[in-house]
């Protein structure tokens, strides 16, 4: 049924529209994900959504245990439209939630943060699986329950005087290369199975087409008749 949606919804779209569609998904993938823990700066968090929209990333995960994700629309440019967005605020202590959700759908915990056992980011090995990349807040960084729960730690060199990048150059810089790799070894299957694909590809194609739930209610009653 989700694939003779897109089919039925595509005669609303512009031809040009619809082959940019099949051009970007191929090149979507949810083998990385990024979470953001408490980012507090909205301009830092909304680089990162035009960042990961840029390089392929389909989810970022906002954990809200103090602070509150806001969109700076200025700095996404309507990136925001095209990704997958998850919020977690519902619980005191959030972070833990959500590494274990994660850990579920088989993602290993990999935290930025300076740590005995960190690895550079060159060395990374991403044939082990899936990996939610963990960044923590600007001031402070990743919280203790982060840190804690997280399966591996890695860093990105540096060579100068300062002991960190921002925030959002962070999420660039370990993002382009990671995307880089993904897309240069062949035995890592990093690209959305054929659900996922139709699934985005009916979220953006609906956020394209004015009044898309009339539209949509004739099809099903069209369907069902």
């Amino acid at each position: 049924m989700k694939h003779e949606l897109y089919t039925y919804l595509s005669q609303f779209v512009l031809e040009r529209r619809l082959e940019l569609f099949e051009k970007i998904i191929d090149y979507r993938t949810r083998y990385i994900t990024v979470v953001l823990e408490d980012a507090y700066q909205a301009q830092n968090a909304s680089a990162v959504i035009r960042t990961c929209d840029s390089l392929g990333i389909q989810d970022i995960h906002f954990i809200e245990n103090k602070n509150k994700f806001n969109l700076d629309k200025e700095v996404a440019l309507g990136s925001e439209k095209w990704l997958s967005l998850h919020t977690y605020k519902k619980k005191a202590s959030n972070s833990l939630m959500v590494i274990n959700h994660l850990k579920t759908q088989g993602y290993r915990i990999v935290a930025t943060s300076p740590h005995k056992n960190d690895v550079d980011l060159y060395d990374f090995d991403l044939t082990k699986g899936k990996i939610a990349i963990f960044f923590g807040t600007e001031l402070s960084g990743l919280s203790d329950a982060a840190i804690k729960n997280s399966d591996e730690f890695i860093n990105i060199p540096m060579f100068g005087f300062t002991e960190s990048f921002n925030l959002s150059v962070s999420v660039a810089l370990i993002l382009q290369h990671l995307v880089r790799c993904l897309h240069s070894t062949e035995n890592i299957a990093w690209q959305l199975t054929d659900e996922e694909r139709i699934d985005v590809l009916l979220s953006w194609i609906k956020k394209s087409i004015r009044k898309v739930d009339l539209i949509e209610k004739r099809f099903l009653a069209s369907s069902n008749s």
